[in-house]
């Protein structure tokens, strides 16, 4: 999620040396460090409720759900955190980065307002480089709503829209889950309905 603020050029090593040392998590792009911002409530409700129906299909299965703690280092330029992460053994990992992993099979981000134009473009186009990512899940904020790409045979990605009624089906890890199981909560939390619909973004609101 929230990719913010202050900016340092570090090298990869000292960027893993100021992750190792730091109360706060870091993504690293071309040498830039960025701090992400903690998850209002609502964000970190549906992060946790998506990890939590994941983990209940996986059990008995080799593969896990973990939540945002997992680093995924994708090249040498570039190391961040996604909401939910799938992993499946054996993990791969970078040279000089034990607690990353460089083989993810699926990817769950929840939509923000600060973020939402970097998960869709920048942040997906570094996660389709790595081979292993079979499946990437954008999670609204504003609406009963999940946007899947799959990774199609010939490495093309198809995108499915799912609402309320409807599931997710993560084949390649022999997953389904239900939109109306992932929204239950939040609108005692000051979340939406099931009725309610998208919102425009900020800039096509003026805002």
């Amino acid at each position: 999620m929230a990719v913010a603020a202050e900016r340092l050029r570090l090298t990869l090593g000292a960027y893993l040396a100021l992750e190792q040392n730091s109360p706060e998590r870091h993504a690293f792009h071309s040498g830039e460090v960025f701090a992400i911002a903690g998850g209002a409530t609502l964000h970190a409700m549906l992060a946790s409720e998506f990890a939590r129906l994941l983990g209940n299909t996986l059990v008995g299965h080799p593969c896990a759900a973990t939540g945002a703690d997992q680093r995924i280092h994708i090249d040498a330029e570039n190391t961040t955190y996604a909401d939910v992460v799938v992993m499946c053994p054996p993990l791969q990992r970078p040279p000089g980065d034990p607690h990353a992993i460089t083989n993810p099979v699926a990817l769950v981000e929840v939509l923000s307002p600060s973020t939402e134009a970097w998960d869709r473009g920048g942040k997906f186009a570094l996660y389709a480089t790595l081979p292993s990512l079979r499946h990437y899940v954008l999670v609204a904020q504003d609406c009963w709503r999940a946007e899947h790409y799959r990774r199609e045979d010939d490495g093309s990605w198809r995108l499915t829209v799912h609402g309320p009624g409807h599931s997710v089906i993560l084949d390649a890890i022999e997953a389904r889950i239900a939109v109306d199981e992932v929204y239950a909560k939040v609108e005692a939390f000051g979340g939406p309905t099931r009725l309610d619909r998208p919102k425009p973004p900020l800039a096509a609101r003026g805002v």
